[in-house]
């Protein structure tokens, strides 16, 4: 899978993401958040120091838990598209 078009899609999503040097909406960054780890098949649970920040991400988790890898990379990608422009990366 990693030489699919959908994982390079998905990488150049990820690093316009993390080169973003503008403040991000919490909503937008737990949604990223959550379908990052799931796309990565990480299932370990948040490791904020901050409870609160700990349970925003679960909870987002939670909410995005149906999803398997492959749909999880297609919905950051058009969560990335649709705040940022379709051709942003």
């Amino acid at each position: 899978m990693k030489n699919s078009n959908l994982y390079v899609e998905f990488e150049k999503a990820v690093a316009f993401v993390n080169n973003y040097t503008d403040p991000l909406a919490p909503d937008l960054l737990l949604k990223l958040y959550a379908y990052y780890k799931i796309a990565n098949k990480n299932y370990d649970n948040p490791g904020s120091k901050t409870p609160l920040i700990n349970a925003f991400k679960a909870n987002a988790l939670i909410q995005a838990k149906n999803l398997q890898p492959e749909e999880a990379m297609e919905m950051y990608i058009a969560l990335v598209k649709k705040e940022f422009g379709r051709s942003t990366f």
